[in-house]
């Protein structure tokens, strides 16, 4: 990058000014990773300082079944094929009553888009979970998801929306967006739902008091320009409803598993290789720097593995997300090597490993507990990047 560029940008960044798709392109040019990654850290540290928040939460997917094949998804299965599966409300509420111990805090709940469970199997799903979970916030259904119940509804997304806050929803999961330029999107997504009804759902989200998260599926065939794109579109929403609590960038995985019944269903990873961990980095960094009106950075390091993960701490970063337990929707297409489950303990250990300080939330990013940092005495103990 020209020397002289690179101070206009270091100057718009440190003055907090907005920066446009022309910067972001720039950003995603440089290969100065030490660079991008002190300017995302200094506003990181702005908006959080030395804070890296975590939850307890546990990942529920109730149906596989979906009328959809997206070319990256390994999870969807087509009903009578081998390994696909219903629940009963029944089993969903005794398998998510199975995951309540160490004081859990969030449900999080994306399905398939099934093709003949009825629109009434959902809000009653919320509505018992609630009732066997009272204490335990539930985040649930893609923005897809809700598309989807008003076909086999009749109902308007709105009527949904109402529906399932009473029932007991208290967020939309942030999925479904992939890439929203139609050049790539045509090639990796196989369902109905594009930018405009995505923004659609979730404007009507953020009107009904819900915060909810926004991702980015990124490292298959997309082009920074097209990543650029993804932000600043989130960004102007974000501008409008103010609703968006966190961005998450989601790193495209292969499928390295042999399936149980012979099939490879991730039909791009022959035209793509997965994103590099220096490329995970420039993601968080430049994401960060674009995202000016989002409080959050998250690092899903199911999808990242746990040293990327730390290192995204130093590059923007500033959300370990939760213990999880089980996440199905990459375990289903990866042997990448991340744990099933990380404990409080775990995760306490990261962050202070990282040179952070560890802060537990719920889902409307409330603290519930601050813990201790890194023993700054100890020469030895690490520190967060300074800026």
């Amino acid at each position: 990058m020209d020397a002289g560029l690179k101070r206009e940008l270091e100057e718009k960044v440190h003055a907090g000014e907005r920066l446009t798709r022309e910067d972001g392109i720039a950003l995603y040019a440089s290969d100065d990773l030490a660079w991008l990654g002190g300017l995302a850290h200094h506003v990181r540290t702005r908006l959080n300082g030395d804070v890296v928040h975590f939850n307890v939460n546990r990942h529920l997917n109730m149906t596989n079944v979906c009328t959809a094949s997206c070319a990256y998804c390994s999870f969807q299965r087509k009903p009578g094929e081998k390994d696909a599966y219903t629940m009963r409300i029944e089993e969903a509420v005794k398998l998510a009553k199975a995951m309540e111990g160490d004081n859990l805090t969030e449900l999080h709940i994306v399905n398939g888009l099934h093709p003949t469970l009825p629109w009434r199997y959902y809000p009653r799903s919320l509505r018992a979970l609630k009732e066997a979970l009272p204490q335990v916030s539930l985040k649930a259904f893609t923005a897809t998801e809700i598309h989807h119940f008003e076909t086999i509804s009749g109902l308007s997304a709105s009527e949904i929306l109402d529906e399932l806050i009473d029932a007991g929803l208290e967020s939309l999961t942030g999925g479904g967006a992939e890439i929203f330029d139609w050049e790539v999107r045509q090639h990796i997504v196989d369902h109905r739902t594009h930018w405009e009804d995505w923004s659609r759902i979730h404007r009507l989200a953020h009107e009904k008091g819900l915060k909810t998260p926004a991702t980015m599926l990124y490292g298959h065939i997309e082009e920074p320009r097209h990543r650029v794109d993804h932000v600043l579109r989130l960004r102007e929403l974000q501008d409008e409803t103010g609703g968006f609590q966190v961005f998450i960038p989601l790193r495209y995985q292969h499928d390295f598993v042999d399936m149980k019944d012979g099939k490879v269903r991730n039909t791009l990873q022959a035209r793509t290789t997965m994103a590099t961990g220096a490329e995970a980095l420039k993601t968080f960094a430049v994401s960060r720097l674009l995202f000016d009106n989002v409080p959050h950075v998250k690092v899903f390091w199911v999808m990242h593995g746990l040293s990327t993960a730390q290192l995204a701490l130093n590059h923007g970063a500033d959300d370990m997300d939760g213990s999880v337990v089980e996440y199905k929707i990459t375990h289903d297409a990866d042997k990448y090597g991340t744990p099933n489950k990380l404990t409080r303990e775990d995760l306490l250990d990261l962050i202070r490993d990282a040179g952070f300080r560890p802060v537990e939330r719920n889902t409307r990013y409330e603290i519930i507990r601050e813990f201790p940092g890194p023993d700054g005495s100890r020469r030895e103990s690490p520190q967060p990047m300074r800026v």
